[in-house]
């Protein structure tokens, strides 16, 4: 039997807010446990909430973000369920009122060679209060609870299920990471607990219209760990249902030691958690005059900005959305063109050898030791034909190690270590005149026909030049030489 996949994500995005969502209380990361956590947090008798303008802007900006509408008048509501680590016995959330409703984001999905644009549909984006945080380790057999995340403003961002495969969903919560990242919204560090998903995955019968049962896997902050989740429990729900079992709707956890789900405890649905309007808050009132004003602070979006790409340096829709992929890669090419570099080689150098180094040493562009009116110079420097595209390779390496912020610092390099590309047509004909002689049997190959031989007294050529003749010119005047 074939199936069919679906998938669906519910992100947990920590909002950039110095304080939590209902109190005063910090929200930076790391402070010895408990520390952070104040009456309010904790639901004390005689305390209430009141809720921080901040982490509603927050939120407008992204439904700006993505084309949503922005609930004029929206609800907050008192989610009940126990657990230790969530002091009050319920979670302030949003149910039927969320104050952004739909909305999309697009990204370019690589498959099977090719790029294609896809678009996953917004359900909600809804705000809410964290819960604390259970801890296993070193307490001899017994559970710590830290209530420092409690009340940490949260903004849960649903899909449809519009994804068919696990790469699928690892590109469309890439996209979003990088929105709320551009926007500001969201400092996206996963291995802190800023940016996670739940992946919500059954499987159907192609062709069937129902969707199958589903099971959510929890708390994935890493996007290998995503990948490797979502498609075990693909296979490990087909094989159940071909093998006469059936799908039980449950919460499962990933595990990246055994790389494998396992049951949690069973789903529930939305009347398990007896959702009411909370009494200690007031609707949350929106005006169009507020959404105004928060759309004007809005930096430009991808979008627009890839837009802009295409049209302005002429590229095409893959390198404009690869340049737009943060905005701190945006940034550094368009800093790149403004000193003075063409835009389609600083995409190639950008995608290729910034990037392998950047991949390598780990860093991010934003702290790359060479900058971009360096790598401008570096550039330019190809281009009028100082040094050979191979030559920059060695340049740039011994810029990034330089670490010096000398904005000439590609031709210190290229002169100090004698990196000029040799253009002299007499000293070039000289050469060639010298690796004839010495390979006279590739000469008499070539006459005869044999077309490599002509790239193999090209590579002695330039073997002699130690990499420093015009390869252009160097292959012109050997032409002539050889048809002489």
């Amino acid at each position: 039997m074939q199936w069919e996949v679906v998938i669906g994500l519910e992100t947990h995005t920590q909002l950039s807010t110095k304080s939590k969502i209902f109190s005063g209380s910090s929200t930076q990361f790391g402070a010895a446990p408990n520390t952070q956590a104040s009456p309010v947090d904790l639901a004390l008798p005689g305390v209430l909430p009141v809720l921080n303008r901040g982490a509603v802007e927050r939120a407008i900006q992204f439904g700006l973000a993505v084309n949503a509408t922005i609930a004029p008048q929206s609800i907050f509501a008192r989610k009940n369920y126990f657990y230790p680590d969530l002091p009050k016995g319920y979670q302030i959330s949003q149910f039927e009122i969320p104050v952004v409703q739909g909305g999309k984001v697009s990204f370019v999905l690589e498959k099977d060679g090719k790029s294609e644009l896809k678009t996953v549909q917004l359900t909600r984006a809804h705000l809410e209060e964290d819960a604390g945080k259970s801890l296993h380790e070193d307490y001899q057999g017994m559970t710590g609870i830290d209530l420092n995340r409690a009340g940490t403003p949260l903004l849960e961002i649903v899909t449809e299920p519009d994804m068919r495969s696990a790469a699928e969903a690892v590109a469309y919560a890439k996209a979003l990471h990088s929105l709320v990242m551009w926007l500001g919204i969201c400092d996206g560090n996963m291995q802190e607990g800023s940016f996670r998903c739940d992946a919500n995955v059954s499987v159907r019968p192609v062709g069937q219209a129902a969707y199958g049962t589903r099971t959510e896997i929890k708390n994935l902050n890493s996007f290998n760990f995503m990948e490797e989740a979502i498609n075990y429990e693909i296979r490990r729900q087909i094989e159940l249902i071909e093998d006469g079992g059936t799908v039980v709707q449950e919460t499962r956890l990933y595990d990246p030691d055994r790389k494998e789900t396992r049951s949690m405890r069973s789903k529930e649905d939305s009347q398990d958690y007896r959702y009411f309007p909370d009494p200690d808050l007031p609707p949350l009132v929106i005006s169009a005059e507020w959404v105004a004003r928060v759309k004007a602070t809005m930096p430009e979006l991808p979008e627009a900005m890839r837009e802009r790409f295409v049209r302005d340096f002429s590229l095409s829709a893959y390198d404009a959305a690869a340049m737009t992929q943060s905005k701190a890669m945006a940034g550094y090419f368009e800093a790149v063109t403004a000193g003075g570099a063409q835009a389609k080689p600083a995409v190639n150098w950008l995608m290729g050898d910034m990037s392998s180094t950047l991949n390598r040493e780990n860093v991010d562009i934003s702290e790359a030791p060479v900058s971009p009116k360096q790598l401008a110079v570096l550039l330019q420097r190809i281009e009028d034909g100082t040094i050979s595209n191979k030559i920059a390779k060695e340049v740039f390496g011994a810029m990034w190690e330089a670490g010096s912020a000398q904005e000439n610092l590609a031709d210190e390099i290229i002169e100090s270590k004698g990196l000029k590309q040799i253009s002299d047509s007499g000293a070039l004909e000289k050469i060639i005149d010298e690796v004839l002689a010495a390979n006279a049997k590739s000469v008499e190959e070539f006459r005869a026909g044999k077309e490599k031989a002509f790239n193999s007294l090209i590579g002695q050529a330039m073997k002699a030049t130690k990499g420093k003749a015009n390869p252009a010119q160097l292959t012109e005047l050997l032409k002539q030489k050889l048809s002489a």
